[in-house]
């Protein structure tokens, strides 16, 4: 039996059957519930790309749940902005109808203190200004559905690999930038369907430990038995463990981050150890979150049972 800190997810949209983009305060406080179990201890909910007012709708929603949270639930942090603010040419199953200019007055309609990462296209910002405004409210800024290989205004990179200008080895791109520059952090998501195992590998070995963040980018379809859901205007499948949609693109994950670890361990890609440290210590120094939840973790490096000390 091992014994670790509570796991941190900072980009999840969902999990359970419950969507964060459409459920009720109280079915966002069972979410919470269950990430416990599954040894969260605290957790981004994630607004996707929508209209604006649901967007500001959805942010009012998980402000009231995060008032209203008990002892036995995963901590509500904030919210994680993952879009409207990105670049169509990777918008992924983002609706493209709905994403829109980077400029501060529309940013302004949602802004609202819960807002702690906002993942975006900084290439978009010709200004600087939207940028600039977000640095002064002290938000987390991402660099995600994008084709930017400037970073030195972000603060990490969203999902690396997934939705951003490719590897190129005659050029730049945002995975060289974000595999080449030490400072800022870099979501992945582990789940070997992302990412494949040899990407995944030497990821730990180029990036420095401490800057890397497991991350499930969970859909509603993780650990759910229902095998299609409605997700950002369109069907999503379950399609053995991989979502898609009716093209076959991508979406989230039907992992969470408990399932990642065990994933990435049980394969040798790094040790149990360093993926504790990429789902919880990284995150917690990150955003100076601080916690008194403990882990119990079988020997198979599965969860045997959440403590609350």
């Amino acid at each position: 039996m091992k014994r670790t800190k509570g796991l941190i997810e900072q980009h999840i949209h969902g999990a359970f059957g419950f969507d964060f983009m459409n459920c009720t305060v109280s079915e966002l406080l069972y979410s919470a519930e269950l990430l416990l179990q599954n040894g969260v201890s605290a957790f981004f909910p994630t607004v996707m790309t929508d209209d604006i007012n649901i967007i500001k709708e959805r942010i009012e929603i998980i402000k009231e749940a995060k008032k209203l949270q008990k002892e036995k639930q995963a901590k509500i942090i904030g919210v994680h902005l993952e879009g409207p603010f990105i670049n169509p040419e990777k918008a992924g199953i983002h609706d493209k109808k709905y994403i829109l200019p980077l400029d501060v007055e529309l940013y302004k309609k949602i802004d609202d203190e819960i807002i702690k990462i906002i993942t975006l296209a900084p290439e978009l910002d010709k200004t600087g200004m939207f940028l600039k405004y977000l640095k002064e409210k002290n938000i987390k800024i991402s660099l995600g559905h994008s084709l930017g290989t400037d970073l030195k205004e972000v603060n990490q990179v969203t999902h690396l690999y997934n939705a951003m200008g490719a590897f190129s080895h005659r050029g730049e791109s945002t995975v060289v930038s974000a595999l080449n520059n030490d400072e800022i952090y870099t979501e992945i998501i582990a789940d070997s369907m992302h990412v494949c195992d040899n990407v995944l590998s030497l990821t730990f070995k180029q990036k420095p430990k401490d800057k890397i963040i497991l991350i499930s980018d969970a859909l509603p379809l993780a650990h759910s038995t229902k095998k299609e859901h409605i997700f950002a205007g369109q069907k999503i499948y379950s399609k053995n463990g991989k979502l898609v949609n009716s093209d076959g693109t991508i979406a989230g994950s039907s992992f969470l981050l408990c399932d990642i670890i065990k994933n990435i361990t049980d394969k040798h890609l790094i040790t149990f150890e360093d993926a504790i440290n990429f789902a919880s210590s990284n995150i917690s120094k990150y955003h100076k979150i601080s916690d008194n939840i403990e882990i119990l973790w079988n020997d198979n490096n599965t969860i045997y049972k959440p403590e609350i000390n």
